[in-house]
């Protein structure tokens, strides 16, 4: 079953759109690859850090959030648009295919940084993907 903090109220569901929205509102993209129904430490990213309200509520409004979910289960599939976009977006960033992977971008798609899951405070993590952020 694909996490439902993932696909809350503030994960774009465009890559597209959610540069659009950096874009026009001068704030990183927080991309981050998951395997949502098979992968440990992307459900312990979710579930310590991604659903925590400390996160939720500071990165409204300075992150724009897209998950790049690649699920395994056959009844957890995304439809083909999002796969093709995800496969794409982990062919620019994600060539090794590590999960979880958080890359923030800059507004015009340039890497400032990548992480992984730790086992960290909300706010910690928080911290380290401001240390990105120039």
């Amino acid at each position: 079953m694909a996490s439902v903090g993932l696909f809350g109220q503030d994960w774009e569901a465009n890559f597209d759109e959610a540069v659009t929205k950096a874009a026009q509102n001068n704030l990183p993209v927080v991309l981050v690859f998951t395997g949502s129904d098979w992968c440990g430490p992307c459900k312990k990213l979710d579930k310590n850090i991604l659903q925590s309200e400390v996160f939720q509520q500071y990165a409204k409004d300075h992150y724009v959030l897209y998950n790049a979910d690649f699920p395994r289960k056959k009844g957890n599939q995304l439809p083909e648009e999002k796969r093709a976009t995800n496969e794409a977006l982990a062919h620019a960033f994600n060539r090794k295919g590590y999960f979880p992977l958080v890359v923030v971008l800059d507004k015009s798609k340039h890497v400032l940084g990548t992480t992984g899951y730790k086992k960290t405070t909300p706010e910690k993590y928080l911290s380290l993907l401001n240390s990105f952020i120039k």
